[in-house]
Parts: C-alpha cells; structure tokens; sequence
C-alpha cells in the first residue's frame, strides 16, 4: 500500500468516526470525509471534513478528485451517488452489494436463492394486497422495503381490523409472517481482496422498542447453530465478491431453527465490543481488507457485553467512573434525542 493513500469516507457518524480512528492507527491514511451533517462526530478525528449537498454533482466531482479509495458505514445514502464515485475510484463495500442492501424484497430473494431459510414473505403494494396478506398470515409485520431502521417505518398485525388506512402506499412495502423467536443473533465477517475471511463468533442481541440494547459474547447457543450462522455469513461474502465487513442477523426460534433477518452491507452498531475483545476488530479489519493490506489470523481476547447508551443516559456516563474491566464510548454527539445511540459501554467479562 502507498503510503500517501487517500480514503474517503461519506457521512460522519460514530461507525465513521471508529474507522477512522483505525486508519490513524494502521498509518500513512489520509481520511476525507464528505457528509451533509455539520456536527457529525467524525469532524473530530477526520483529517479534512467537508460538509456539503452530496447532490450537488461537483461537491462529489470535487470529492472524488481528493480520494484514492471510498468506503461508508450508512446504508441510507444514494445508490446513484456511490455508483458515480465507484465510475471512477474504487468503492468498497461495492455500489452492487447496498443496491441489494437497501431493499428488503432482493435482500430477502438473495438469501431464499442461497438457499437460507427466512420467515414467509411478500411484496405489498397496495392495501387490497396486505389486507390479503394479513388474513393469510395472521401475526405480521409490514415494512418499508427501503429505509426504516431502529423500527421506524414497520407496522404490526394480527387481523385486518388493524390495519391504518392511512398507510402511504405510494411506496412499497415487504408483509413477513411474525416469528415466534426466543433469541436473536449476528455474525460479523471481513473478506478481503484475496478472498480470505476473518470470522467473529455470533454476538448475542437484546432490543428495546425496536433499538438494540445490548450484545454480548458468548451468545447462549449451541455449537451447530454457531457454526450454520458464521457459515451463512461466510457464504454471503463470498457470493456477493464483498470486501470489508458485513453483518448478518439472525433469529432462532422454539425448535432451534435459525432464520435469516437481514444483512448490513457495513460494519455494525452491535459488533462495537469487538473494538476490545478481538485482537482485529471489525473497523480495523474493514479497513485493511478495503485497502488490500495483508490479512490477519484473529483472535478472541475476551468475552464481552456492550451496552447502548441512549438519549439522556449519557449526561450520567459522561461522569461516571469505570473499572478496569469497562471501555466508555461517548460519539460526541451535540443533540440529545430520546433513543438515539449516543454511546455505549463495553465490558470483557470473564470465562
């Protein structure tokens, strides 16, 4: 690698932030960032930060003449947008792989064509097709097929008297069949340009009103279930050509059963504990799988929980003391939201 590489990065909030920091520890990066958010945390660490309109075609003609190589850590940025950069620069994850990403109904047909099991489905495009939908499921939930996420834009229903009227069908929504589930997992897994693999052990996810809460390692499953999981994951690297880090959701239900939920075409909010309890976390690794660095052999160094810090809870952490064993991440973010990530906890636990 040159040693006066330049990597853009678009957007600016924590998962940004964390991979810069992990190119400033690898050396000789450069980052940019371009993003609409003046008060994005990764202002902070960034070597050059701009804040413009990314539809303004020369702030990205401009963008791309700084750079070297692109990456982001957003699945809710314009597929036409990376296109134009990845025309003319490398771009990982690839323009191809968020396009599949950020509709739920060809995330969904990807996994059911690799033959990976998923609750039922169907595409919904008007109310005469859910109120079908919703008598031949029964317990349902109806989800935009593109944006929503922290369980904004999802509907749930057990009969056809529940549905709002009011639904705006001028989008398109995915109805999937309610899954009656008792835990709910990821996978994080890097792949490099050669095609290696760096593989993290599923982290185990709990939610709260549709945010996750915490994720910790070990997850409390069985040996087959581990191995099916980071398998998938393994399998949808490989199919996609993806280099960097993805992650994959799963859940299981009653009958040991292991469904796929979705896919992040980026490094992920629930993998943050890896930045302490793996030799090579997942930013690290993104970041030297997107550069073409030399692949790593990781490790585990611990096993590990981390805890979401939301909204007002960050005045107290902010003041708070810790152990050796704790690791506090405060985004530095400057508006305080009710549910908004603002930091997280991470503590190794013992064996």
């Amino acid at each position: 690698m040159s040693k006066d590489i330049t990597l853009g990065i678009l957007y600016s909030g924590q998962l940004e932030t964390q991979l810069i920091k992990s190119a400033k520890k690898i050396g000789g990066i450069k980052t940019i960032v371009l993003t609409n958010d003046n008060d994005g945390p990764a202002k902070h660490v960034a070597d050059e930060f701009i804040c413009a309109d990314l539809n303004d075609k020369n702030v990205i003609e401009n963008f791309i003449k700084k750079i070297n190589i692109c990456t982001y850590a957003f699945e809710n940025l314009s597929y036409e947008i990376l296109k134009s950069i990845a025309d003319v620069k490398e771009v990982h994850p690839s323009p191809n792989t968020l396009r599949i990403a950020q509709n739920r109904i060809l995330e969904k047909k990807f996994a059911n064509d690799l033959g990976i099991k998923t609750t039922e489905w169907k595409s919904i495009k008007s109310l005469e097709e859910l109120k079908e939908g919703v008598k031949s499921y029964g317990n349902c939930i109806l989800k935009s097929v593109s944006g929503g996420y922290d369980g904004k834009q999802q509907y749930r229903f057990k009969t056809i008297e529940e549905i709002d009227k009011n639904i705006d069908f001028s989008k398109e929504y995915i109805l999937e069949k309610f899954l009656k589930f008792k835990q709910e997992i990821s996978v994080a897994a890097t792949r490099y340009k050669d095609g290696k693999i760096s593989i993290y052990e599923p982290s185990e996810n709990k939610h709260e009103k549709g945010i996750l809460r915490e994720s910790k390692i070990p997850a409390n499953i069985d040996k087959n279930i581990l191995k099916k999981s980071q398998d998938i994951a393994i399998k949808f690297a490989e199919k996609l050509n993806y280099v960097g880090t993805l992650n994959i959701e799963f859940m299981i239900d009653e009958k040991e059963e292991l469904y796929f939920l979705e896919w992040c075409n980026r490094c992920h909010n629930g993998m943050w504990h890896t930045v302490n309890s793996y030799q090579v976390d997942q930013f690290m690794n993104h970041v030297r799988a997107i550069l073409g660095l030399k692949f790593i052999e990781n490790k585990k160094i611990s096993n590990a929980v981390m805890t979401n810090i939301l909204g007002d809870e960050i005045k107290e952490f902010r003041n708070k003391k810790f152990k050796e064993n704790e690791f506090f991440f405060d985004y530095l973010k400057t508006e305080i939201r009710p549910g908004r990530k603002m930091g997280h906890l991470t503590q190794l636990l013992k064996d």
